[in-house]
């Protein structure tokens, strides 16, 4: 369990930017845990061109490998480009599941977290900031094609 819990992985989950709400949020998620229950909340506001994240809002009720995801999401995310965050949810995924190598450019901290590889339970938790990120985003994109208001997703 150090391997999961080291000083970096607490000093991230201690240190999540991003907390307060944006105005005027395009699209917002929430993703929930069904294992341990840990859940995080992203609203995003995207460029008028919808092609990056221009705001991000972070919610997370979760473990510190939870916190610690989430706030490299908050500290990367601004000036993202949409492919940028699939990238890295991808290769967070890949990291733990398949043991890849880490997520570089602008979320090389997802690092820190190779050790979760090691275990299973925790997979989820750890992408749940990336995933509602990526949902957030396609609330917004969607939001704009149809022209209507936000609303969360499931």
């Amino acid at each position: 369990m150090a391997d999961l819990y080291h000083n970096r992985v607490l000093e991230l989950a201690a240190n999540i930017p991003a907390l307060d709400p944006i105005e005027n949020a395009q699209g917002s998620a929430e993703k929930v845990s069904r294992i341990c229950g840990s859940t995080v909340r992203v609203d995003v506001r995207l460029n008028p061109a919808g092609t990056y994240i221009e705001a991000i809002s972070v919610d997370p009720k979760a473990c510190a490998l939870g916190q610690a995801a989430t706030a490299i999401l908050a500290e990367g995310a601004i000036g993202a480009s949409i492919e940028e965050i699939r990238t890295a949810t991808d290769s967070l995924r890949a990291m733990l599941k398949d043991r890849a190598e880490p997520p570089g450019g602008r979320f090389w901290e997802l690092r820190h977290l190779a050790g979760v590889a090691d275990y299973p339970p925790r997979h989820g938790s750890t992408l749940l900031a990336f995933e509602a990120a990526l949902a957030a985003i396609d609330a917004a994109l969607s939001a704009r094609a149809a022209d209507l208001p936000i609303a969360p997703s499931p």
